[in-house]
């Protein structure tokens, strides 16, 4: 017993840096990107109608107003969490959502999908389509999840993946003044262009 000790205090740090790499492996083997055949899997469009009458509620300490009831089945082109923005608060994860066009993996595989600071960013060294076909089938979405199972679905899905959304676009109110208006177009561009839905049901697939 006293020989394992002793090698045991001899190898800890190897022993440590190998949990660490084991536990690093599987965050990335379980959030790696899936991949998909030609053809566009999401070719429908978004569905957004006026929200039907209904009073503000409160979640986490904001006070949630809603625009527009919301539903979509998109691939899911990027996946990124947040714990220590502002917003965080309400959203712990943006997707990067592309359909019609945008959920084809013959047009993806030209395009380089990036999202940093709750913004969606895309390049390419070639593009078979005009730049507007992309911004008007693709979107940064904000997701508020409206219980916890919704949540840990959201947080563990990964690009490459199908997803069906349903909920409300809201406009989100802080006790400090702070607020967060969802986009009620899928057109537009730019600061106040993206999102922010309340998620009532989701559904993840990988075709």
């Amino acid at each position: 017993m006293d020989d394992f000790r002793d090698w045991l205090g001899e190898h800890w740090g190897l022993l440590a840096l190998g949990v660490t790499a084991a536990a690093l492996g599987l965050w990335w083997w379980q959030g790696r990107p899936l991949a998909q055949p030609a053809g566009m899997l999401a070719p429908e469009e978004p569905l957004q109608a006026t929200a039907e009458p209904a009073d503000p509620w409160t979640f986490r300490n904001h006070r949630l107003t809603p625009l527009a009831r919301f539903e979509l089945r998109a691939r899911i082109l990027g996946v990124e969490r947040y714990r220590f923005d502002r917003p965080a608060e309400l959203s712990p994860v943006d997707f990067a959502l592309g359909w019609g066009p945008m959920s084809d993996s013959r047009l993806l595989q030209e395009i380089r999908v990036t999202q940093r600071d709750r913004w969606f960013f895309w390049s390419a060294a070639h593009l078979p389509v005009s730049p507007e076909v992309i911004m008007q089938h693709a979107a940064n979405m904000h997701l508020i999840p409206a219980n916890a199972s919704v949540e840990r679905r959201l947080l563990a899905a990964r690009p490459g993946q199908l997803v069906m959304l349903r909920g409300q676009l809201v406009r989100a109110d802080g006790q400090d003044g702070w607020h967060w208006i969802s986009s009620l177009t899928r057109t537009d561009t730019g600061d106040g262009s993206c999102e922010v839905v309340w998620v009532e049901t989701v559904g993840i697939a990988d075709r």
